[in-house]
């Protein structure tokens, strides 16, 4: 992680941060329907690129230091930056992570979610729930004077208490014009560590939890992090603001309005 200062967005810049978390957002929830059996990851990527730019945008990982598709697809036992394929195909029982980065005028926003292919075993759901259980609870502790660590030890006593782990090689990030910029936001630790949040601050939060141990190593592609004991892995990520009231969530879908 670069050492970069933590830049306080302006309201002007939190609206178009708004405006590329919609679209990000919007993006997931178009790809969902093709989750299922017999769907190529490749064709995921393709359509993720092509409904991008019809609607005016682009996508980061398209390229970034190499990265050679539009969007991450991490099945079972990948953690994370999975690199999609034609000979990917879903089947019953996976879990998949998709990671969508769409640019907007020039503003990222940066967004995931673990999916269920067909219906999963018990021990799969509860992964998967827990997950999603971990990224809110972090986001829960996001408020002006709050301290980072306090974002991560929420997420960890939850994972650990659950009987999972979280990874360690991966944290959240600063997010704005530039794809990954400080703050780094570990998902595990202490609280009352770490810099405090003030308002205007924007990063995400992206807890990858596994089923088994914590470690993780990368593949000969220099890119695809699976799990070291080959357990399933999964993640849900979002971006968030710090306003003065607390924390608003910039990728929010349909589905998680209550």
């Amino acid at each position: 992680m670069k050492t970069e200062m933590i830049e306080i967005l302006s309201s002007r810049e939190v609206e178009k941060m708004r405006a590329s978390g919609r679209l990000a957002a919007a993006l997931l929830s178009h790809l969902e329907p093709m989750v299922k059996p017999g769907v190529s990851t490749l064709q995921i990527n393709d359509e993720a690129e092509r409904w991008t730019k019809e609607h005016g945008a682009i996508s980061a990982p398209l390229g970034y230091k190499g990265f050679p598709k539009s969007i991450c697809t991490s099945i079972n036992e990948v953690v994370c930056h999975g690199i999609p394929s034609a000979k990917q195909v879903l089947k019953e029982g996976d879990i998949i992570n998709i990671d969508v980065t769409p640019i907007l005028n020039s503003y990222y926003g940066d967004t995931s979610k673990t999916f269920f292919v067909g219906s999963p075993s018990p021990t799969t759901k509860k992964l998967v729930e827990v997950t999603k259980e971990c990224l809110f609870r972090g986001i829960a502790e996001v408020k002006p004077g709050a301290r980072i660590g306090d974002i991560g030890a929420a997420i960890q006593e939850y994972a650990e208490k659950e009987g999972f782990s979280v990874v360690r090689d991966f944290a959240g990030h600063g997010v704005h014009r530039i794809f990954h910029t400080a703050p780094e936001i570990p998902h595990y630790g202490k609280r009352n560590t770490g810099k405090r949040l003030r308002s205007g601050m924007v990063f995400t939060i992206e807890p990858m939890i596994n089923e088994g141990t914590w470690e993780v190593e990368v593949l000969k592609d220099g890119w695809t992090a699976v799990t070291k004991d080959r357990k399933l892995s999964a993640q849900f990520e979002h971006t968030v603001v710090v306003t003065e009231e607390g924390v608003e969530i910039l990728t929010l879908r349909e589905e998680e309005i209550l």
